[in-house]
């Protein structure tokens, strides 16, 4: 039987699953503490809390003498959530003013604060609910007195499975032994899947209904590019599953073997294929895939789980520590992109009906000039480092330009007069992800450097179809011709103005392999994807020649649906490039 999840983490693998069963989640009492118990359930809720940063900072520690960077970086993040002011304030005032026992304290703050997160519509953002859950199960077992499972040290080569795989579990993992990874719930951006990309484990996020079918050591296989999850193997469909894995290990050292060759198309034309990361560790990650710099930085990772924002040293040691990794190569740093729907608190944002289209990116920063300021001296003091450029999200009108602008300028001037080093010739552009943006791409790229396609928001605010709305979810779609002649419009303005500004991507359809080469042959000279993906990208464009692309980019503009360019574009791949879709 097949289970249809999401592809979390590339790769095959087939073996006997481990499922993993949550814990029965202690059920606090409903009943109030007395008075004079008040002081004791703080007691017990602050000495959970020590105990709780011992088992991490155990972990933590294990990963940094692996030299693990990413798993290092995912659980300096969790302790700060764990000793979050934000969590222990709120436990505080139920335990003393509401009289909660610690643990039903525990157990509906981080209920609330997990609701929050799940809420936001990006997708990072909202993966990390997950990881509050995570430390809140941790500290309900330590006040019940309930062991947490020990993944650490496996005796067999398994498939772990379970409804939910959380972060403190997968970087204590041990990983020789574990082939893979389903869980029931989950996405491409929670933790546990970025996790997995980096141990190089396939995982299958959101399989639902799978665990209602199997049991403990029953034999399965995963597909970690398609998020395939497949039971009830006999021994004719093994012997197939063997060949497949086989043949995929091919073709992954095949594509390693490109890191190092330069992007470059049959006939010669140079591309930039630039890595998404969203946190310093990814870096890292970007040099080993061969990538020529970063085109998405998103910052929002420093903002949230916090009751105050970043400061502008701890946003410089962070911008700096990205700039520094990848040397002389180019980071472009988009400027905070949260907003209506993103409840952070510090940033006093009204309740909106309609936040999609509120205040938010571009629109939050022009209303809080301070907290814009700090993040733009930051970047421009990470400037010194390397090659930073700053990006503006969700720019919809050429009065946000001059304005973000005219910002920009006055941080310049203020780090100047203070005798701060900085980049003073950093270029700015803007992403095209609003409709009007894009119409009027000629009028913007006169007083900006460059532009950077965000293909999923320009999908969703072209069609006007929310794409997190699973009842019309089938009619979003990047290839529908209205999107892509939004696309080619921007592109071919950044090719009038000249003088080196240019048209890149950074949505999910530049990592499309049918995306790639409808791009290529429309002009674009920058795509920007996840690390997992760029060296797939890279195979494309370097397989075929740009007379090539640009043909069949023409005739797929001549099309009238999504469907009818995407079969096209499948079609256009050639026969040796197949595989890679």
């Amino acid at each position: 039987m097949i289970y249809k999840g999401i592809g979390a983490a590339t790769g095959f693998a087939v073996a006997n699953c481990r499922i993993i069963r949550p814990a029965p989640e202690p059920m606090a009492a409903e009943q109030p503490i007395a008075p004079e118990q008040v002081e004791m359930e703080l007691h017990r809720f602050h000495d959970a809390v020590a105990q709780a940063v011992k088992q991490l900072e155990s972990i933590l520690q294990r990963a940094r003498q692996r030299g693990d960077t990413i798993r290092t970086e995912i659980m300096e993040a969790q302790l700060l959530m764990l000793t979050d002011p934000t969590i222990e304030d709120e436990v505080r005032e139920k335990i003393s003013t509401r009289y909660f026992s610690a643990a039903r304290a525990v157990q509906e703050t981080i209920a609330e604060q997990a609701e929050i997160l799940a809420g936001l519509e990006d997708p990072y953002l909202r993966e990390r609910s997950a990881d509050v859950r995570d430390i809140g199960m941790r500290l309900l077992a330590v006040l019940q007195g309930t062991p947490l499972l020990d993944l650490s040290a496996l005796t067999d080569e398994v498939i772990l499975v379970g409804h939910e795989i959380t972060t403190s579990q997968m970087a204590a993992l041990d990983t020789v032994n574990v082939k893979g990874i389903v869980a029931e719930v989950g996405g491409k951006t929670s933790h546990t899947a970025i996790l997995a990309q980096n141990i190089g484990i396939p995982a299958v996020m959101a399989c639902e209904g799978l665990l209602g079918s199997i049991r403990d050591g029953d034999r399965l296989a995963l597909d970690g590019d398609k998020g395939i999850v497949e039971t009830a193997i006999n021994e004719s469909r093994f012997r197939e599953i063997k060949y497949e894995l086989i043949r995929r290990a091919e073709l992954r050292d095949a594509l390693e073997r490109l890191a190092d060759v330069p992007t470059r198309t049959k006939d010669g034309f140079r591309v930039r294929l630039l890595a998404n990361i969203i946190d310093p560790a990814g870096a890292d990650k970007a040099l080993q895939v061969g990538a020529d710099g970063i085109g998405l930085y998103r910052t929002e990772f420093l903002f949230v789980n916090r009751k105050t924002a970043p400061t502008e040293e701890e946003q410089y040691e962070a911008y700096a520590a990205v700039v520094r990794t990848m040397r002389s190569r180019p980071v472009v740093i988009r400027t905070l992109d949260v907003g209506g729907d993103k409840e952070l608190s510090y940033l006093n944002l009204p309740k909106e009906s309609n936040p999609f289209l509120g205040c938010r990116a571009i629109r939050v920063c022009l209303r809080d000039p301070v907290l814009f300021m700090t993040q733009l001296r930051a970047i421009l003091r990470a400037g010194v480092h390397g090659q930073a450029l700053i990006l503006y999200p969700m720019i919809a009108s050429l009065d946000e330009v001059r304005t973000a602008n005219r910002l920009l300028a006055e941080a310049k001037e203020a780090l100047r007069a203070e005798g701060v080093a900085y980049d003073p010739n950093m270029k700015s552009g803007i992403m095209v992800e609003v409709p009007s943006a894009a119409v009027t791409a000629d009028l913007l790229i006169r007083e900006t450097d460059f532009f950077s396609i965000g293909s999923n928001d320009l999908t969703q605010y072209t069609l006007a179809v929310d794409r997190l709305n699973e009842k019309i979810s089938s009619l979003y779609n990047p290839f529908q011709p209205g999107v892509l002649r939004l696309i080619r419009t921007a592109i071919d303005a950044a090719h009038r103005a000249g003088n080196g500004k240019f048209t890149g991507m950074c949505g999910e359809m530049a990592a499309d392999p049918t995306g790639a080469l409808l791009l290529l042959g429309l002009g674009l000279s920058e795509f920007s994807v996840n690390p997992s993906e760029l060296l797939k990208v890279k195979k494309i464009i370097t397989s075929v020649s740009r007379a090539y692309a640009q043909e069949a980019a023409n005739q797929a503009m001549q099309l009238g649906t999504a469907d009818e360019v995407h079969a096209f574009l499948k079609a256009a791949i050639p026969a040796e490039l197949q595989v890679y879709l």
